[in-house]
């Protein structure tokens, strides 16, 4: 038993999940067989998908820190977030700044079973997990474990990466993301990135068809469409880009990145 009610060995191996997916893409070792042929089917007609997944974990440490040093942010909201690999969110805002406090949520049963590695935290700080789903988003706002860790009535950075792409059209992605910005404080952010439709032809569509085929809904979207999900919100400078053009490091980095377009957007946004 975890300590949430869940035994470990009630996760479903029968057919692939997304998160575990992104583990193996990760270069991770907490997933099934049936995640790494599924992932292996991807990347044998998407070779880009491992720089892809890396570029935007690297986006998430840089946002992460960025918030943390530059925007002074304190409290996170981290919906999605995948099996651990270090460093997690909660370990590079900590780094920044030691008494950040962070809350996970995730519907991934093998992600509440390896909880306990995402709750780690700074002695000044504080973490907690939520087992949840982000198409009920007031559970998660309602949560117990999130009031006890986050203030309300302080920003929040909500964090929202690799995510909206796995909710279609008909489950209201826009809404979602608009409910869960709605009770946060002035001076929250939103931290987004989202999968892009790849220019070559057929090539995106053969992706998408990978997942579905395996019971995963996919859907990339357009630079505007992804866009459109930081409506009324103040963008961070350089805006929605793709997440290694996002304030690349160093001078090398930022020359670099400009040279290799990996169909993903990225962007972080302030509300007022």
């Amino acid at each position: 038993m975890t300590g949430h009610g869940f035994r470990a060995d009630q996760i479903d191996t029968s057919k692939p999940h997304s998160a575990r997916m992104y583990d193996y893409f990760l270069g991770g070792k907490t997933h099934y067989s049936v995640d790494a042929r599924a992932a292996e089917r991807v990347e044998a007609v998407w070779p880009d998908v491992i720089p892809w997944t890396r570029a935007n974990r690297a986006f998430m440490h840089r946002a992460t820190h960025w918030l943390a040093t530059e925007a002074g942010i304190r409290q996170f909201l981290d919906i999605g977030t995948g099996i651990p690999t270090e460093p997690n969110l909660h370990q590079v805002a900590q780094q920044a700044a030691p008494a950040s406090r962070v809350v996970y949520a995730d519907n991934d049963p093998i992600v509440l079973a390896h909880a306990q590695t995402l709750m780690l935290s700074s002695p000044e700080g504080r973490t907690a997990y939520i087992h949840a789903d982000v198409t009920a988003p007031e559970a998660i706002l309602a949560a117990d474990e999130l009031h006890a860790t986050l203030d309300l009535s302080e920003p929040i950075a909500l964090s929202l990466n690799a995510l909206m792409h796995f909710i279609g059209d008909d489950q209201q992605p826009y809404d979602i993301v608009q409910r869960l910005l709605a009770p946060l404080a002035p001076g929250s952010y939103l931290v987004l990135s989202h999968g892009g439709l790849d220019p070559r032809p057929g090539l995106s569509d053969a992706v998408t068809d990978l997942y579905r085929s395996s019971g995963i809904h996919v859907q990339g979207r357009t630079l505007d469409q992804v866009t459109a999900f930081f409506d009324g919100l103040e963008l961070v400078e350089p805006g929605v880009v793709m997440p290694h053009r996002w304030k690349p490091e160093s001078e090398r980095e930022r020359a670099e990145a400009e040279k290799t377009d990996l169909w993903i957007y990225a962007g972080v946004a302030r509300k007022g």
